[in-house]
């Protein structure tokens, strides 16, 4: 039986139930694979509308990335709107920058509706740049006000009242942000299925899948489900069952780390609750949660095997960014895998009659699990094809065994190109000094 990877949100979820694995044959509308935020939010609002569905985890709900990332639900892509529009369009590009928002505001929705309500208070977020760019986030401002979403640019000195850092210059505040226990959040979507009808197995995997007529058939261990539809949702942890999706994806692994509760030692560095991220490409990102603790994440890689001092390599980029949290202790670290094309965009689509997937979510935040998965259950609920809105982005060939060489080097390429940034705006300031 699979457990869940000692993390923060492990250790302070509120649900401890365990769910039952699937044990027998079954028939259903709808089957997805993958219980993470996607398949969760498939599967809810299929049974929202009344549909029949059975949601299958190989692990444990929200086991991968889903239960284990930043935290952070914001609109955008990783790719960017520029990226967006160079491919499919400046049409295609507004909509989906208007989707993500929705998805930021579906996600909210549902907390409040699960007694979770999210606190004003601590909506926003701050995107603090390590070099002087204050043209440059203006230029970015002007743009978002032009697609519907307004953003402020705060300077060198209002930035750093709010992160007393001296590696921080200017900043944008998105205002829409907030933070969020996601495994808490994955856990009461799964009760929600549960509770409006859906069936939710844990410690199943998909072993294979085959066509019987017009039904999918998914075999696991010990059960069998026939269904209409079949939704794979499997993120980083993507197995060769679908082989077209396994080619079509990178598993990239991204950490964490949690403190012990320093309220007052994090006051004196990290001045608001907002979520924060630098410009960096893999960069850190980090907040302060509601009972005194600092998640902090970054350091990005193609290579999938944790380093054996996790914790020490995050401390160390956080003590670099602000010295005056060296006394702060860790009491966790961790890693996840995403899922990443090489389009930098979510994979959204229909692969053969009935058969559509779901995935490849890293980099762009929870909102976008939520809107693409909303897509996907409009298009099985009621015929809605707004799905193909993410068409220009398909099942791009990862390299193969070439593909995370390829992906580590471009990695260590960008970082370089950020070292040597930093580092002459660090020289220019000891010769002004």
């Amino acid at each position: 039986m699979s457990e869940y990877v000692d993390c923060h949100y492990a250790r302070t979820r509120a649900d401890q139930t365990r769910r039952p694995f699937l044990d027998n044959t079954l028939a259903t509308g709808t089957v997805v694979i993958g219980g993470g935020l996607a398949g969760l939010t498939i599967a809810l609002e299929l049974a929202r509308g009344g549909h029949s569905v059975v949601l299958l985890e190989g692990r444990r709900i929200g086991w991968g990335a889903s239960g284990r990332n930043g935290g952070f639900c914001g609109p955008g892509y990783a790719l960017g709107h520029d990226g967006i529009a160079r491919i499919a369009g400046t049409e295609t590009a507004r909509e989906l920058m208007a989707l993500s928002r929705e998805g930021v505001d579906y996600v909210a929705d549902n907390h409040a509706a699960f007694g979770m309500p999210v606190d004003p208070r601590r909506r926003g977020h701050i995107s603090a740049r390590r070099v002087p760019a204050r043209a440059e986030l203006e230029r970015y401002r002007d743009k978002m006000a032009a697609l519907g979403l307004e953003v402020s640019v705060l300077g060198v000195e209002e930035t750093r009242a709010q992160l007393r850092s001296p590696l921080y210059y200017e900043s944008i505040v998105e205002p829409t942000m907030f933070a969020m226990q996601p495994l808490d959040y994955a856990l009461a979507m799964a009760r929600e299925i549960e509770r409006l009808g859906g069936k939710v197995f844990e410690n199943s995997p998909a072993l294979s899948t085959g066509r019987f007529g017009i039904s999918h058939l998914v075999a696991t261990p010990r059960g069998k489900v026939s269904a209409h539809h079949l939704v794979i949702c499997t993120g980083g942890y993507t197995s060769r069952l679908i082989p077209a999706l396994r080619r079509a994806m990178l598993p990239i692994a991204t950490y964490a780390m949690a403190s012990a509760p320093d309220e007052g030692l994090l006051e004196s560095a990290i001045a608001t609750p907002m979520c924060i991220s630098d410009d960096r490409r893999a960069g850190d990102y980090y907040r302060r949660t509601t009972d005194g603790r600092l998640i902090w994440g970054g350091r990005i890689t193609a290579r999938t095997r944790d380093p054996a001092d996790l914790a020490a390599l995050l401390r160390k980029d956080m003590i670099e960014v602000y010295p005056q949290l060296a006394a702060l202790k860790i009491d966790s670290a961790w890693s996840g895998l995403m899922a990443y094309a090489r389009h930098y965009m979510p994979q959204v689509g229909k692969l053969d009659e009935g058969l559509w997937y779901c995935t490849a979510f890293g980099g762009h935040g929870l909102n976008t699990t939520a809107a693409a998965g909303g897509l996907i259950a409009a298009a099985i609920a009621d015929g809605d094809d707004r799905y193909r809105l993410f068409e220009p982005f398909g099942l791009a060939w990862n390299g193969g065994p070439l593909g995370p060489v390829a992906a580590q080097l471009t990695y260590w390429k960008l970082q370089l190109q950020d070292r040597w940034a930093e580092r002459g705006v660090a020289q220019k300031r000891e010769r002004h000094a």
